[in-house]
């Protein structure tokens, strides 16, 4: 429903669920939990209120409708980077070479790290990732979003990097971490049931004399690169890349 028609509406539905009295954030929670359980397909507004035992009505008051619920989901994702950022849940992983030397470099290495994390956690959510930036202009995206192009942004600044320069960094780095994520949640499993690998990836559905370079190449396309993977192209790629004044 959409207008001035829906609003009245909206005012009178109870926003009060099984979970107690909605909020934003726990509006955007149940739809992460949604999303991430069954897809991306099983989220609506109907469905959702279901979820939260309200009136679907009266989750506009704090989603506008589906597209706000899916930024809503972006934006969920980013502050779950945040979170990740400032309590060091990455504080495992080690850029692959001498990249501490640079300490911007090290640091994206360390956001590379907690995003790539937070997608794995979230499968579901990650088309959207590219999907609403293509739908969203800059100034109405997330705060959450913005927040990581200012951090980002100003970590390249600090480092000496001018504004053309800085962005283009930006943009690599944006290309390489979201690519790679892709990639290493691209559906590749035919048959989960089957035991033979060539038959679980069903390799005898490609014809061998047109694909045969990718029936050989396919196991090893399905084998995940991992977080080193992530980090050792982002660190080549960093590499070829530094302020114009310096010399990585």
């Amino acid at each position: 429903m959409a207008g001035g028609s829906g609003d009245r509406p909206a005012r009178r539905a109870s926003d009060r669920g099984r979970y107690g009295r909605l909020s934003r954030e726990r509006v955007l929670a149940a739809a992460l939990e949604l999303v991430d359980r069954e897809g991306l397909s099983a989220l609506s507004m109907r469905r959702l209120g279901a979820e939260l035992g309200v009136e679907a009505m009266a989750l506009y008051r704090y989603a506008a409708g589906k597209d706000s619920l899916l930024d809503g989901l972006v934006e969920a994702l980013y502050l779950e980077l945040e979170e990740r950022l400032a309590g060091g849940s990455d504080a495992g992983a080690q850029p692959p070479t001498d990249s501490g030397a640079f300490p911007w470099r090290a640091e994206l290495q360390r956001i590379a790290r907690a995003l790539y994390d937070v997608c794995l956690a979230h499968p579901q959510v990650v088309p959207l990732l590219s999907t609403r930036m293509m739908a969203v202009p800059l100034a109405r995206r997330p705060l959450a979003v913005l927040r990581d192009h200012e951090r980002i942004l100003l970590l390249l600044r600090k480092a000496g990097f001018d504004d053309a320069s800085a962005a283009a960094v930006f943009r690599a780095y944006t290309a390489w971490v979201l690519g790679y994520v892709s990639v290493e949640l691209r559906a590749m499993v035919d048959n989960p049931e089957e035991s033979d690998p060539a038959f679980r990836l069903g390799l005898h559905r490609m014809p061998s004399q047109e694909l045969p370079v990718l029936r050989e190449t396919a196991p090893a396309l399905a084998e995940s690169g991992g977080p080193e993977g992530l980090s050792a192209g982002l660190d080549a790629l960093l590499g070829r890349l530094a302020p114009a004044d310096r010399t990585p």
